[in-house]
């Protein structure tokens, strides 16, 4: 598997927030979000291959029983099913997060859904092309719904954001609205304060939940933390 970085450390966004972690990162993305947050996963993916013996190894001498599986996108990762089994055969909880765009069958406890909305196309004329072809796909949400235990996770830059994520929510009128959570668009802690507290508020408002970004609070943009 192509895997950018795997560290000891804590999730810091969603209903696991300050949970003691170990991040497996995976290399490679669909997409192309103007504020993606691990650049070195998407547009300039980086990393390096790695067997699933080795990752059995970085697993099994976690000291974490939480394994957060995220990237880049990797539902991607042709092997994930393999590497989920080994996780869940070390006794981990297992978090896989994903734009929602790719379906694969994985063992999972928590699959964190972060549907990208328009406010994530780039400028870039070439690539927003392939992302807004790409961004929403929601069969694939819809399967993810129904077989795993799901939240729907929107990152928002704006007050009319969270009216497009009203909008979007219609197409799932089976989701509760204390599955969807409101994070900051935020890759500095100036970022996160600016944009923290109206958003915590709206959230409020529709009865979401708002995700603290916990590892951006604490490390600002340091990657590997």
């Amino acid at each position: 598997m192509f895997i950018a970085e795997t560290y000891e450390s804590f999730q810091g966004e969603g209903p696991w927030a300050g949970t003691p972690s170990l991040i497996i990162r995976t290399s490679g993305c669909n997409l192309r979000c103007w504020f993606c947050d691990t650049p070195y996963t998407s547009w300039q993916p980086e990393g390096e291959e790695r067997s699933l013996d080795e990752l059995a190894v970085t697993v099994n001498n976690s000291e974490s029983k939480h394994v957060v599986i995220t990237g880049g996108e990797p539902l991607l990762a042709a092997q994930l099913t393999e590497l989920t089994e080994i996780c869940r055969a070390a006794g981990s909880t297992i978090t896989i997060e994903t734009a929602g765009t790719v379906d694969r069958s994985v063992e999972c406890d928590l699959m964190v859904i972060s549907p990208k909305r328009p406010n994530s196309s780039p400028e870039n004329p070439q690539w927003r092309i392939r992302h807004e072809q790409t961004r929403h796909q929601p069969a694939v949400v819809r399967s993810l719904l129904e077989r795993y235990d799901c939240i729907l996770k929107f990152v928002i830059d704006r007050e009319a954001d969270v009216a497009d994520v009203c909008c979007y929510l219609q197409e799932f009128p089976h989701v509760m609205a204390e599955q969807v959570w409101l994070m900051p668009q935020a890759r500095t802690q100036d970022e996160l304060r600016a944009r923290s507290d109206w958003l915590q508020a709206a959230a409020e408002s529709h009865r979401f939940r708002f995700s603290p970004r916990l590892q951006v609070e604490k490390f600002g943009d340091a990657r590997g933390v």
